[in-house]
């Protein structure tokens, strides 16, 4: 397995060896890259780091701490803690970056750096490439004893984050409140856990009500952590008993929402960001942006309420130039990350779930019927495994060449609108695969759409072995 060097980090399984996984040599050869191209313009010589619960990410923030206190940082640590949080913190620190070691959706034995600059947000693909070639150079030297960075560990940024949410006024604590709402959690056994309860306690939901399963940060996944239909059969099964009005699912690091209706079907990770950017364009008349891969259903409740929407890239820091560009006033991407610019720009499931509670609150009814007033598109995700063999460039080339006559978007991948769907392939930021998505208006139409271009992809990659 190689290391997958992407603007969404520097991510890889742990073990084996240097440059083929993540290992100890490849931690410090990265960071030390990373801080060095900061001190180039850095102000305070602070960075801050935060961690999801993997098990493997202990090891690495220590040797990240050894690292940047030795190329002369002062390190913020947060330890236990969420990606928006870290985020934040870089904000409010007034520090020139940081990292959060996750590596989000992928299973356990995966691990990365996420690298932010000094707005909190992901560094740029400019910013990433110099990156790369230092750490593939081995360009950057380490100050002498005296001028050692220290280290403050902070365990009070999860509040200050949940302080932040409830002081938006989209936040309807009141009315939150009033429904007493009963709630299930599946966070996965990593730092949801800790962040997912705090919140809704804030929010007014009752602690009785708020039932936790998988809720002990120890990094031990009980399930694939990718917070997609599939892998949330258990929390499903739960609330088919009739015991709660929703469920609440977040990925390892936080950035992720995905919502289970009352009666155990799913409300779909596509239609988190629908839903909030429906209440917030209840409230403000705006722009909204999702990526490429992302249902069209954003793109008519923003359009039925007097806004434009765009389409970015996929990869937040895609979706978020789009998003200042457009002076968007939510935006987001179809996987469930919702990116409110009033608080900050990074995908954030904590502030999604305090502007869907308030929006479910405000409705009335149950979940599920909130959830059948939007645009009833169907989704197909699949993915094709990536080997030497696979030329990805020639796949899409040739993809593109079959489907001329359509309109074509290859901003990323190729996208193919048709007048009633449209299909999405692109080579993953985050694993070894291409990704495959397609949406219509029927279920039948999806799957046959699916099937034609796995077939034409199998079909190009057979004339190339031949």
């Amino acid at each position: 397995m190689s290391l997958i060097k992407s603007i969404s980090g520097i991510r890889g399984t742990i073990g084996g060896k240097p440059g083929e996984n993540l290992s100890p040599l490849d931690v410090v050869k990265f960071t030390a890259a990373f801080g060095t191209v900061l001190l180039e313009e850095a102000k305070e010589k602070k960075l801050v780091i935060g961690r999801d619960a993997r098990p493997s990410g202990l090891w690495i923030s220590d040797l990240i701490v050894i690292t940047l206190t030795n190329l002369g940082f002062d390190v913020v640590d947060l330890g236990l803690s969420t990606t928006p949080t870290v985020q934040m913190a870089v904000v409010s620190e007034h520090a020139d970056g940081g990292i959060i070691i996750t590596a989000s959706h992928n299973p356990g034995q995966w691990n990365a750096l996420k690298l932010l600059n000094s707005e909190g947000e992901f560094i740029s693909q400019a910013v990433g490439n110099l990156v790369l070639q230092l750490a593939a150079n081995e360009d950057f030297s380490f100050v002498e004893n005296k001028k050692l960075g220290t280290v403050r560990k902070d365990d009070t940024q999860i509040q200050k984050h949940i302080d932040a949410i409830l002081a938006i006024p989209l936040v309807d604590v009141e009315a939150i409140r009033a429904r007493n709402f009963r709630i299930a959690i599946d966070a996965v056994n990593s730092t949801g856990g800790i962040a997912v309860p705090m919140l809704l306690e804030a929010l007014g939901v009752e602690p009785n009500n708020i039932k936790k399963f998988f809720c002990e940060p120890d990094g031990n996944f009980p399930h694939n952590p990718e917070p997609v239909p599939e892998n949330l059969t258990f929390i499903s099964n739960e609330l088919k008993n009739g015991n709660f009005d929703l469920g609440i699912v977040v990925d390892p690091d936080v950035d992720r929402l995905a919502l289970v209706n009352e009666d155990g079907s799913m409300f779909g990770e596509e239609f988190t960001l629908v839903a909030v950017a429906d209440y917030v364009l209840s409230k403000r008349k705006g722009n909204t942006v999702s990526n490429l891969s992302s249902t069209r259903a954003l793109r008519d409740i923003t359009q039925k309420a007097g806004g434009e929407y765009y389409a970015a890239a996929v990869g937040e820091v895609n979706v978020v130039e789009k998003m200042k560009e457009i002076s968007a006033v939510i935006g987001g991407e179809g996987n469930g990350g919702i990116i409110y610019p009033d608080l900050h720009y990074g995908r954030d499931a904590l502030v999604g779930i305090a502007l869907f509670l308030s929006h479910l609150a405000n409705f009335k009814g149950p979940i599920s019927r909130l959830r059948a007033g939007y645009p009833n598109y169907f989704m197909s995700k699949n993915k094709i495994e990536l080997t030497k063999e696979i030329n990805v460039d020639k796949i899409l080339n040739e993809i593109q060449a079959r489907y001329a006559k359509e309109q074509i978007n290859t901003i990323d991948g190729v996208k193919i609108d048709f007048d009633d769907k449209w299909v999405h392939l692109r080579r993953s930021n985050t694993e070894p695969i291409i990704r495959i998505y397609a949406e219509a208006d029927s279920s039948t139409k999806v799957q046959s759409l699916t099937a034609k271009i796995i077939g034409d992809i199998k079909e190009i990659i057979s004339e190339h072995k031949a």
